[in-house]
């Protein structure tokens, strides 16, 4: 499922959500009745110097950038945003495991656990 976060073009500044990760995102909410959306922060820490962290919520804030697709809604405050401008969120399905996985091309370096990064 990888490959299909590769193919994917996105314009500059902005986030993509794979078809796969949106799938998952709908899933999980559709069993959190209580919860709309999966809002994905970056925060400072982490063995790389920056963490992605993913959160269910019910409270979208005014400024957030809001991805939905299939049935899925993702938020993204806009300071998590200038970090992840270009990225695609995906999720994965292999051998390893299941998790998100955000492909950020802004990254200059990334943790063998795949939410730490830096720039």
């Amino acid at each position: 499922m990888m490959a299909e976060a590769a193919e994917i073009t996105v314009p500059e500044g902005e986030v993509v959500v794979s078809p796969s990760a949106a799938r998952r995102v709908a899933k999980i909410l559709a069993s959190e009745p209580d919860m709309t959306a999966l809002r994905v922060s970056v925060e400072g820490g982490g063995c790389s110097g920056f963490s992605y962290k993913f959160d269910l919520t019910d409270d979208a804030q005014e400024d957030d950038v809001v991805l939905e697709s299939e049935g899925a809604k993702v938020l993204i405050d806009p300071i998590s945003l200038m970090y992840m401008g270009g990225s695609v969120i995906d999720f994965v399905d292999d051998l390893m495991g299941q998790s998100f996985q955000i492909k950020n091309p802004n990254a200059t370096a990334s943790c063998g656990c795949g939410t730490s990064f830096s720039m």
